[in-house]
């Protein structure tokens, strides 16, 4: 898993303790300039009924999957966490937003296949969308835990999961599928990105891949785009999975930047793809 810059480290570690107090060895800690008119977009493929997955890792663990080929063509996958911890419904209950439509929206009008990690909790409080995301052929719908606890620690000030990391999982698809959400696919991303071995190993028999980034953007609580923008413009190479949040209270510059950073790289001649489709590609 990629290293996180110091000066990016803080704000991840605040949107992780904000979604627990309110989004290899060891254990690993995970962490504009003005708009131009969007370059025309190619018509986005089908995203998969049966997404590809890596082979196990020693011993059966989830494998782990950071970034696809860098000699495929300038393909580039854009992530969301849609971050909600399992006590923050009174939260949501006094007007606290753990969404972003306009977000969703803009990705939508840009043509821009995306993948969400998603938490169970999100998809129970938001469920009208979780099912339209699980229903656009523009994206895909994959695990972030249920609880969006910590499946290793320290990892954030992030509480530790109860009743076992593979339950936790196991419990988010389930609201997937209770909020009639399509197209989920069998990956899955670690709260905060912490992990160790022993947890891969416990989320073998779930059949998952785990998947981290190798772009942070830096949008966790964020105020302006521009520095979000010009963060993973400056890092984005061929095959780069990039972490962003959907999740309007934590990241609200979010959309901001989408709009800004999808035309330029588009410009640079990068290809808007889905996870699946970079580990499809080899």
């Amino acid at each position: 898993m990629p290293r996180i810059s110091r000066a990016l480290a803080p704000a991840l570690a605040l949107l992780c303790c904000a979604t627990a107090c309110g989004g290899g060895e060891g254990t690993t800690q995970a962490a504009t300039p003005g708009n131009k008119p969007a370059a025309a977009a190619a018509p986005a493929k089908p995203s998969p009924t049966s997404a590809p997955t890596l082979p196990p890792g020693k011993a059966g663990a989830a494998p782990l999957f950071s970034h696809g080929r860098r000699d495929h063509g300038k393909h580039i996958a854009l992530t969301f966490d849609a971050d909600m911890t399992s006590d923050q419904g009174p939260r949501a209950a006094r007007g606290e937003h753990f969404d972003n439509p306009a977000l969703i929206a803009t990705l939508r009008r840009l043509k821009v296949p995306a993948t969400l990690f998603m938490t169970g909790r999100w998809a129970e409080q938001y469920p009208d969308q979780a099912r339209s995301i699980g229903a656009d052929p523009l994206f895909e719908v994959a695990n972030h835990s249920y609880s969006h606890h910590a499946f290793a620690t320290p990892c954030y000030g992030l509480p530790p999961v109860k009743g076992g990391a593979r339950a936790d999982v196991e419990k988010a698809f389930a609201a997937f599928r209770r909020a009639g959400v399509e197209r989920t696919v069998p990956y899955f991303r670690f709260p905060g990105g912490c992990h160790n071995p022993s947890v891969l190993r416990e989320l073998g028999p779930a059949k998952v891949t785990a998947v981290q980034w190798d772009v942070i953007s830096g949008d966790a609580f964020a105020k302006r785009p521009g520095p979000v923008a010009d963060e993973v413009l400056a890092k984005a190479r061929p095959g780069s999975v990039v972490v962003m949040h959907c999740t309007r209270s934590a990241a609200p510059a979010t959309e901001a930047a989408v709009r800004t950073i999808v035309p330029r790289l588009r410009e640079r001649g990068y290809e808007f793809v889905r996870v699946s489709d970079l580990i499809a590609g080899g």
